[in-house]
């Protein structure tokens, strides 16, 4: 047989068992030059001696393979591509293929038949960068950000989705929200500490709602001493420290996390039938959140705390404003008047300093070194907006060719002149 029909592998094995044969190699070396192991070469020896150089040519199976893909079976992938996952990366595409239509293939297998079908276009690789290694432990870091996006193409507002990762296990809590705002990422600490516990430290970038800013810029501060912001003090509190990235890259799991959601979420939820935000952040909080949790957290040590019995939680993740307290036992909070009323201890908080806390359920609190005080609203006034728009209602406008034109009569002052220090002054007639 011509040597053409044999490809450079067979042709090397060939010669390498003809030295062998010789007496030139030993069949161990002819292994190690084949790059096959003693036991294989040993085989293909037995082969080369029994066939000649026919026996060293690769075997065909005697029957087809059972993985091996039908024409019914291309068909019908090609049109689940076409009518329901148009949208969805090949893994995913892959992942609902196994799990709704039990159909098991390999990732390169789909890609090279929807690659032949024209239904996908290869990408050029990317520049894979470093990253950083884990933390050995849950609880020990947990990555907290934002993301403004379309997550519903029906509603046309963008909205938020504030996530926290944890740097080591990879578990996720997430929430939608209309505006990245203090009460959002309270709501989402508040919510993940009563999940998992307390942990060692939160990584966020240099926002205004975790870190004090002024007119500078971020990384320009007017004084070393700082009013702490309300999470910054919410997490003092609870012993958690705050850590600062300068650039998005220093917390690349969360922004990954974020690109992963804007491919995989609002496809599902298109699956679903989501049409507004509050059936998203229940279809977050009952279905993806934990499919993703369970298919992605690593299994690690644990560090999280167990949060203490006498830690009132909402209280902690609440928004407060300092107020100084009359002589009256009266303080006065956004058009509201408190009354403060005497406890066990003291009679009065006249002059003392107390703080108005806006706890994220609506309710409201006033409290002294930390502890609650029984207060009762003296008064709720209508807010400044509504006042003005009443007062505005009950103007009365009359057309300007109705109004009366008035005169003064014949014996005003003002015709007959008025005295300026002694003198009369006398005016002058209009023409009436």
């Amino acid at each position: 047989m011509k040597q053409h029909h044999f490809t450079e592998v067979e042709m090397k094995r060939y010669h390498l068992l003809q030295e062998v044969q010789n007496g030139h190699l030993t069949l161990a070396q002819a292994a190690s030059l084949m790059g096959v192991s003693y036991r294989h070469a040993i085989r293909l020896k037995q082969r080369f001696l029994q066939q000649g150089v026919q026996g060293l040519k690769r075997r065909q199976p005697a029957q087809p393979p059972h993985q091996k893909i039908t024409p019914q079976l291309q068909q019908t992938i090609l049109q689940l591509r076409q009518s329901i996952y148009y949208d969805f990366n090949l893994r995913h595409f892959q992942e609902k293929l196994a799990l709704h239509h039990h159909i098991d293939l390999g990732y390169e297998t789909l890609r090279q038949l929807l690659i032949q079908a024209g239904l996908h276009q290869p990408r050029h690789k990317r520049k894979v960068y470093r990253r950083r290694r884990r933390m050995p432990c849950a609880g020990m870091l947990v990555q907290m950000d934002s993301s403004q996006h379309r997550w519903l193409p029906e509603v046309p507002t963008m909205w938020w989705l504030v996530a926290m990762i944890d740097d080591a296990d990879g578990y996720v809590y997430a929430e939608f929200h209309p505006q990245e705002s203090t009460r959002a990422n309270m709501s989402c600490l508040m919510h993940y500490i009563q999940r998992r516990g307390l942990f060692d430290a939160l990584y966020v970038d240099r926002a205004s709602h975790f870190k004090t800013t002024r007119h500078g810029g971020l990384h320009y501060e007017v004084s070393p001493e700082q009013a702490d912001t309300q999470i910054q003090r919410a997490l003092a509190e609870l012993g958690i420290a705050i850590l600062y990235a300068h650039t998005p890259q220093a917390k690349g799991r969360v922004e990954r996390l974020f690109r992963f959601f804007q491919d995989r979420l609002i496809k599902e939820m298109r699956l679903a039938g989501i049409t507004d935000y509050t059936q998203a952040n229940r279809f977050l909080q009952e279905q993806f959140l934990p499919w993703y949790n369970q298919q992605y957290t690593r299994c690690v040590p644990n560090r999280y705390r167990a949060l203490p019995e006498e830690v009132d939680l909402p209280l902690v993740f609440s928004v407060r404003e300092a107020r100084t307290v009359g002589k009256d036992n009266t303080l006065r909070f956004r058009g509201q008047v408190y009354q403060l009323l005497p406890t066990q201890g003291c009679k009065s908080w006249a002059g003392k300093r107390v703080e108005v806390a806006q706890l994220l359920d609506g309710s409201e609190a006033v409290l002294y070194e930390g502890k609650r005080l029984r207060y009762v609203v003296l008064s709720e006034p209508a807010p400044r907006a509504e006042r003005g728009e009443e007062l505005l209602s009950q103007r009365q406008y009359v057309a300007e060719q109705e109004r009366k034109v008035w005169k003064p009569p014949a014996d005003h002052p003002w015709r007959r002149g008025w005295k300026v220090r002694g003198s009369v002054i006398p005016s002058k007639r209009l023409d009436m």
